[in-house]
């Protein structure tokens, strides 16, 4: 029998992701620090990104999902004048402007795309087509060929606003919810303007509760491979799941949880417990100070969904 690669290390790395490489290559350095068994990240970057980057390691995997739903935020600068074929400075131009639009006609514009939008993907995006990636279906098709089956999609946009601004280019902040794409963003305000834009540098501030300005380098984080000192930097399992209800249970209740078990919400003390919850709702339950699993309630009963070995 192959014997198992890496160690039982579960619990969240808060990693400022550096230009230059993909998210994937960011996880698997994270998982050699740790030598972890187990590690995955909660959000994409492209590559030409720098930013938060949450990675999992262990147990804290099967909590993903919910930290890549969490609310984002960013920063990034666009130069007018040109579009391009990835929507940032990777792409060979696709389409040229001249016109520069003033810092009273941007502020108006970006009223446009404030709450849930419609947004177009960019053509090199990881959205599947048919089972394939859009970016490996743009690379097939050829520069400047538009994929016209890529189809809108709603996004959130919380805040828009700029920053700063010239003849050049301009750099925004933005809070947005899942699935948003800033390189779309800033795409369709060109085009909006009656101008033509595309992004120059991107950096996410913030995914959920994980922010930049608690983050750690990835040179920093790689000096400390193999060290105790790593372990400073892992931050507990729960750390994604703060806005999620806590819901206590006992010694009995977690065995009957940790086992795929149901819990029955029919007693008094159960159902003032379960209070918190509505039908279809996510909660953590947690006996003393570890949490069990992400449970649901349905059709009277806790349910568990994701049982976390801890």
């Amino acid at each position: 029998m192959a014997k198992r690669r890496g160690q039982p290390v579960h619990g969240w790395v808060n990693l400022d992701k550096p230009r230059g490489i993909s998210s994937a290559k960011a996880v698997a350095i994270v998982r050699r620090v740790f030598d972890a068994a187990k590690a995955g990240h909660g959000g994409t970057l492209d590559p030409l990104a720098s930013g938060v980057l949450p990675i999992a390691l262990g147990e804290a995997t099967k909590t993903v999902s919910y930290t890549m739903g969490k609310s984002k935020s960013y920063e990034f600068s666009l130069a007018w004048g040109a579009e391009t074929s990835t929507d940032d400075t990777e792409g060979e131009v696709t389409r040229q402007s001249d016109m520069r639009p003033s810092d009273d006609d941007i502020d108006r514009a970006l009223v446009k795309f404030h709450g849930v939008i419609d947004q177009v993907p960019p053509d090199y995006s990881a959205i599947k087509m048919d089972g394939a990636r859009a970016y490996d279906l743009a690379r097939q098709a050829g520069s400047g060929q538009p994929l016209t089956a890529l189809k809108p999609r709603e996004v959130r946009i919380d805040q828009f606003q700029r920053l700063e601004s010239d003849q050049a280019g301009a750099r925004f902040f933005v809070g947005c919810g899942k699935g948003a794409y800033i390189r779309a963003l800033a795409r369709d305000l060109g085009r909006v303007l009656g101008s033509a834009a595309h992004v120059t540098s991107l950096r996410r501030l913030s995914v959920g509760q994980f922010h930049a300005d608690h983050a750690i380098s990835l040179d920093f984080l790689e000096k400390l491979t193999h060290s105790a000192a790593a372990f400073e930097h892992l931050h507990p399992v729960l750390s994604a799941l703060d806005d999620i209800p806590a819901l206590p249970i006992s010694r009995t209740e977690a065995t009957k949880l940790r086992h795929g078990q149901t819990l029955p919400a029919l007693s008094a003390s159960a159902q003032q417990r379960f209070a918190m919850l509505m039908t279809g709702s996510t909660a953590i339950a947690i006996e003393g100070q570890t949490p069990v699993a992400l449970v649901m309630l349905k059709a009277g009963a806790i349910c568990p969904v994701r049982v976390l070995n801890l």
